[in-house]
């Protein structure tokens, strides 16, 4: 069975006329109800994440700084929401579902978080609408758990392996947002276990790009066609590269021609099309997936809101039917 994420703390309260479309997290799931692409028993409410995962990719002072509240306001504008411990609290239980994705991934060949897709946070700071980075936080929480070498010690669930033996050593990320994942792509520069794969728009934000393992630049106005046969010849011989056991989808829904924030021209049965695509190649090459929403701006909320319901309807196709 398909598990999907979701947290009622998802929706977080802002300011009116506020730019990001708080309410999908909460539409998102009743419209999945409403049309029958999921029912109830799809949904799980995630845990709390642990501080002992969140340290393993972001620095101490940062991390204690936000549970104090202790950001100065320019850090804050940066982050673009108003920083409460409502907020704070909130990325806990979305790092939390990323992670229980996982495992259910793990179950399952594929999960999705309503939320998550935070790619713009660094290990030392937040920036555009992301304060801690969750498919990074779930990167490290299945290195240290399911990674070669990891001891198994009694009652210590989260350093040793399952019956199974699984291991993972190597990690693919494909971030398909329209803006670069530049927060995951600092977070694992060093480290050649997490492999960053980011598609996004070459003129968009972030304007001084990081350097992830492989970034494709797309022009301005990019259609369907053009995309989808990029990411066809990329996709599979990335992953015949990489030979990852594990591969996070970051499913951004602002490649949309309507997106205020992007600068593509993708109709939405293009980006239906780029996710099935994805999830048909995970399934086929038999890698466990797990999805993090990232975003997506469109003027009219319904769109949005229909753009990524087609991901949970790619994953069931593909997966469960």
């Amino acid at each position: 069975m398909l598990k999907v994420a979701h947290h009622p703390i998802y929706t977080y309260s802002l300011p009116e006329k506020h730019r990001f479309p708080m309410a999908k997290y909460d539409l998102l799931p009743k419209y999945l109800l409403d049309q029958g692409i999921c029912v109830q028993d799809n949904f799980f409410e995630p845990y709390k994440i642990s501080e002992v995962a969140i340290l393993r990719v972001h620095t101490a002072d940062y991390y204690h700084r936000l549970l104090a509240l202790d950001i100065d306001k320019k850090e804050i504008r940066k982050m673009g929401f108003p920083l409460r411990q409502e907020l704070v609290e909130r990325g806990h239980y979305i790092m939390g579902g990323t992670v229980q994705g996982c495992e259910y991934a793990l179950q399952n060949g594929v999960a999705l978080n309503i939320a998550g897709g935070t790619h713009h946070a660094y290990a030392d700071h937040g920036e555009a609408f992301c304060l801690l980075n969750d498919q990074a936080v779930a990167a490290r929480w299945l290195l240290n758990k399911f990674g070669a070498g990891v001891a198994k010690i009694p009652n210590h669930p989260e350093s040793f392996r399952d019956q199974n033996d699984r291991v993972i050593n190597k990690i693919l990320i494909v971030d398909l947002d329209v803006h670069q994942g530049n927060g995951t792509a600092k977070i694992f520069e060093n480290d050649d276990r997490v492999f960053t794969f980011s598609m996004h728009g070459a003129k968009n934000y972030p304007f001084k790009k990081e350097i992830s393992d492989l970034d494709i630049g797309l022009d301005d106005g990019t259609q369907d066609a053009e995309y989808l046969e990029i990411l066809k010849n990329t996709l599979p011989k990335l992953i015949k590269k990489v030979k990852p056991d594990f591969i996070f989808y970051l499913s951004g829904v602002d490649i949309l021609a309507t997106d205020k924030l992007g600068r593509l021209s993708c109709s939405i049965e293009g980006c239906a099309a780029r996710d099935h695509f994805v999830l048909q190649t995970c399934k086929d090459q038999n890698i466990p997936v797990q999805i993090s929403m990232g975003g997506g701006y469109s003027p009219d909320i319904n769109l949005i809101i229909e753009a990524h319901a087609n991901t949970y309807k790619m994953a069931q196709s593909v997966y469960f039917k």
